[in-house]
């Protein structure tokens, strides 16, 4: 899950959890919204520590120079 679903999941969420006033019978939208707050928030705090392990920004990229001074 990248951010971009993060963030739509995050979106969602507070729709169902704040916006929608609605008494449905067996399930709780206010409760499936936090959820859905709750795995986005999940998903960006995973998506920026495997980012950042696999070569996000601040990357130190270290090259090796041999130099053969050896006679032919």
């Amino acid at each position: 899950m990248g951010l971009g679903v993060s963030i739509f999941l995050i979106a969602v969420g507070a729709v169902l959890a704040f916006a929608i006033h609605v008494a449905t019978n067996g399930v709780d939208l206010h409760t499936i919204g936090w959820i859905l707050m709750g795995a986005g928030a999940l998903g960006i705090v995973l998506s920026l520590i495997f980012w950042s392990s696999w070569g996000g920004p601040g990357v130190v990229r270290r090259d090796t120079t041999t130099i053969d001074d050896r006679p032919l």
